[in-house]
């Protein structure tokens, strides 16, 4: 249900791309399922223990109403920022779509790539593991010769599995950082110097970030405080705090560090941020300080 919700919110972004008036309502109809696709991805994030996505989603449905309305009144600001998301749409769909053969098989070979990639740095680290695939109904790692026909995309190493997804490639944050970089406008300089800075930037530390997961997890790191961070499974609390925790925090400082740099690059499009902050907390002011 999931990839159905983000493909209907990719349509109405990408409708909003076809100049006419009807663009606001085309948008209006992505936001409302990109928070749609946030609360029904809640029952994943909380068997992660993954506590920053549920914060995000209880975040969206205020942002959402606001959103809705400076996009009914055609509000200029509303109007950018649903431009940012719906290139960043364009730049995801080719890989994230599986139910399109050709998209399934572009984001096979992406996460192909980044398997072989990942594999590469951990043999440079001298660290031994093995590569598989992942059962698609118990999702348990397979014997390597039991994967004829499924895609080798599982490292494994002391028992302990990672599987790379297409949430590990890197491509949802460079395109939602290159649908940023293009919600202002600008010159061929300025799009060719964004895209430099962001993409390769993004692909090479989130190589380092899968490799540093996958040794935590597989070599049992950080064993601590299960009681916050288990699931249930046996050995997950490492992966928890390399994954969750560390890899989260560090990304999350890594992409203010790059959103800075395209600021420093584009100055419009810091203007348009700052705008962007007086509108939403100028809602939020009149929501909380009424009568005061």
């Amino acid at each position: 249900m999931i990839e159905y919700l983000v493909l209907l919110s990719c349509a109405g972004f990408l409708a909003f791309l076809i100049p006419g008036r009807h663009r606001r309502y085309a948008a209006i109809i992505g936001w409302v399922f990109i928070v749609l696709t946030l609360f029904a991805s809640l029952p994943e994030y909380f068997r992660e223990n993954n506590f920053m996505y549920p914060l995000v989603a209880a975040m969206s449905v205020p942002f959402l109403a606001i959103t809705v309305k400076y996009l009914l009144n055609n509000d200029e600001r509303a109007m950018h920022l649903s431009r940012a998301a719906a290139v960043a749409f364009l730049i995801y769909a080719p890989f994230g779509f599986t139910q399109v053969p050709l998209f399934a098989w572009l984001g096979d070979q992406l996460i192909s790539l980044v398997v072989s990639q990942v594999l590469w740095i951990l043999d440079l680290l001298n660290f031994t593991v093995s590569l598989t695939c992942m059962d698609p109904v118990t999702e348990r790692a397979l014997d390597p010769s039991a994967c004829a026909g499924l895609l080798r995309d599982t490292i494994t190493r002391n028992g302990y599995s990672v599987q790379i997804i297409l949430g590990c490639t890197g491509i949802q944050s460079i395109a939602i950082l290159l649908g940023v970089a293009a919600a202002v406008p600008t010159t061929l300089r300025q799009k060719l110097f964004a895209f430099l800075i962001v993409a390769p930037t993004i692909y090479i530390l989130n190589l380092l970030r899968n490799a540093f997961v996958i040794m935590a997890y597989t070599d049992q790191w950080f064993p601590y405080w299960p009681e916050v961070a288990s699931n249930g499974e046996m050995g997950y609390e490492s992966f928890f705090w390399a994954h969750n925790v560390i890899a989260e925090l560090l990304a999350l400082v890594i992409l203010v560090m790059i959103a800075y740099s395209l600021f420093t690059l584009i100055p419009s499009l810091g203007k348009f941020a700052d705008d962007l902050y007086q509108m939403y907390t100028g809602e939020f002011r009149k929501a909380f300080c009424k009568g005061r």
